[in-house]
């Protein structure tokens, strides 16, 4: 009797036990619940108007990849084509972005942005100017993407791929306001960049180029003894590529004549890229680089290949380029594998057809995959069809990746973006992440 008795109490135990662990991970229709120490939180954040992510390091440091702001007055901001704001149109995306941060930040009342990282300068990823943005307190620069959010919550260090000559492949700082480089307003958007770099490190933020190779230029501010697992490993900026075994890099790219257009690399191509360990989890983000040659393009345009190559296996990677045509190639596939693939999406070009059969076949990879988007557009769904359902776990929402202490497992977690309060939609997991070979 004793023996029964002692197994029902170890059962019930255990039930409750998971049922507590469930409960500090999120349940459907409840707020999500607050980053705990120890846990890695990667928030995905849904404005439909652009990328951007936001990380809780395991000792509370923070950090934002990318703040997009897409051109209101470019023809197709409001067409079938793109995805609507969200949660709506009373604020601005960079206002929207803020919002979040402030809402999930370990320090609500005194939020700052410990590293900030634009991948690449495409509005879609860093804001662009518009005739009518609203103008900062000092009427320096005007509010969008992330001069917006900087103006919002103070920014310790920002990093890019250009600072500080900003003269590769061409001149930016130079650049004329009638050039806009293939991009809406692509000169008066530099220039308001730097008007807003200039500003802010008088109120000192410190400003520097991702450094290929590192793996402690983005560290810790806490406590970096506590988590000795954790650490970001920078692969990428414009054409120099970690060698995968120091903090050395390798330039990637032939030499670029600055009069001939022809030899530049894509500014999609230049995007940074890197990989956050903890334990035995590894997440991947590359901005936009493509892995697809065009016909009559050089090899060196396929940037996943040698990528991946220095990277292997992962357990949750983000879609480079939105999962467009000209990225996540086959090479890429079969060599992350990932468990989650997520695809930060706001156009009818994402994704392409060909690249969710080839996220989806087994003969690339058969272990199983879920894969998760922030938008899906009816025009996906027209042209795709049923393959699209098949395929995604979630069509719509911010996507949160909360990785437990330790980093053995972790879950994926969506918000309801139509709505401030953000509940919960739906939880997936626990997902084991893998022993590395």
């Amino acid at each position: 009797m004793q023996f029964i008795f002692l197994k029902l109490y170890a059962g019930l135990l255990l039930v409750f036990s998971c049922g507590y662990l469930n409960a500090q991970v999120a349940v459907p229709g409840q707020p999500l619940p607050s980053w705990k120490e120890g846990m890695l939180d990667l928030h995905h954040i849904n404005t439909g108007w652009g990328d951007a992510a936001f990380y809780i390091f395991p000792d509370g440091t923070t950090m934002l990849f990318d703040a997009g702001e897409m051109n209101p007055t470019d023809e197709r901001a409001f067409t079938p084509r793109n995805a609507r704001m969200r949660p709506d149109y009373s604020r601005r995306p960079y206002e929207w972005v803020a919002y979040y941060i402030q809402k999930v930040a370990p320090l609500k009342e005194k939020t700052t942005i410990d590293y900030a990282a634009i991948s690449h300068f495409h509005d879609d990823h860093f804001g662009s100017w518009y005739p009518g943005a609203k103008l900062s307190v000092t009427g320096k620069y005007s509010l969008t993407g992330i001069t917006g959010v900087g103006e919002l919550i103070p920014i310790q260090y920002l990093l890019d791929r250009g600072y500080p000559d900003y003269n590769y492949p061409f001149d930016m700082k130079g650049l004329q306001a009638d050039k806009n480089s293939g991009e809406i307003n692509f000169a008066k958007t530099m220039q308001n960049y730097f008007a807003f770099t200039e500003a802010r490190q008088q109120r000192g933020m410190k400003i520097g180029r991702l450094k290929a190779g590192s793996r402690t230029q983005v560290s810790m501010k806490h406590a970096p003894v506590k988590y000795p697992e954790f650490y970001v490993q920078n692969i990428k900026a414009n054409g120099l590529i970690w060698n995968g075994k120091d903090s050395a890099a390798t330039e990637f790219f032939p030499p670029a004549d600055t009069a001939n257009r022809a030899t530049w690399p894509s500014e999609n191509g230049l995007s940074l890229v890197f990989v956050i360990h903890y334990g035995s989890f590894t997440y991947y983000s590359g901005g936009d680089c493509g892995g697809i040659v065009s016909y009559g393009d050089a090899a060196w345009k396929d940037i996943e290949t040698p990528v991946a190559k220095v990277i292997g296996e992962v357990d949750v990677a983000t879609l480079d380029h939105h999962g467009n045509r000209d990225a996540v190639n086959e090479f890429q596939v079969k060599t992350f594998k990932p468990r989650v693939w997520i695809q930060q999406s706001w156009s009818s070009d994402h994704p392409g057809e060909e690249v969710l059969r080839r996220l989806t076949t087994p003969y690339l990879y058969k272990e199983p995959r879920d894969i998760f988007t922030t938008n899906m557009l009816d025009a996906n769904r027209y042209v795709i069809g049923s393959l699209i359902d098949r395929s995604y776990k979630s069509l719509q929402g911010h996507i949160v990746v909360r990785v437990m202490p330790g980093g053995k497992e972790y879950y994926v977690i969506i918000l309801d973006d139509s709505t401030p309060d953000m509940p919960v939609k739906a939880v997936f997991g626990p997902y084991i992440s893998k022993i590395k070979k």
